[in-house]
């Protein structure tokens, strides 16, 4: 069950600059867990190929970039969905940490920086 079941609380890290730790991959979707503390952000991007679900497990004060200069306040317990080609990021705006995991697919995901 090593490959079905995930202690997410083992993974968290946190670093000088917001830390992407892999969580799984398998042929058809991907996932990571994001970790910021207060100020970090993860930069403006899109997947052209595949959807990407965040779902916010830790922290009261995100800001999520849903392009087009639309931003949208996030928190624990909220989940967000990036259809393909659609703009999105974030920035921890708060004083506490924040903790989110990433679930895409189709793989491979390819990634455009903005």
């Amino acid at each position: 069950m090593e490959d079905r079941v995930f202690n997410l609380d083992g993974l968290i890290e946190f670093g000088e600059t917001s830390q992407k730790i892999e969580v799984y991959q398998t042929d058809k979707t991907l996932s990571a867990m994001w970790c910021l503390e207060p100020g970090q952000e993860v930069f403006h991007h899109r997947h052209p190929n595949a959807d990407d679900v965040w779902i916010c497990l830790q922290g009261e004060s995100g800001l999520y970039f849903a392009g087009d200069g639309q931003e949208v306040p996030i928190k624990k317990g909220m989940a967000v969905l990036a259809k393909a080609g659609q703009v999105h990021g974030m920035r921890n705006t708060g004083t506490d940490r924040f903790v989110f995991i990433g679930v895409a697919g189709p793989v491979p995901v390819e990634i455009e920086k903005l």
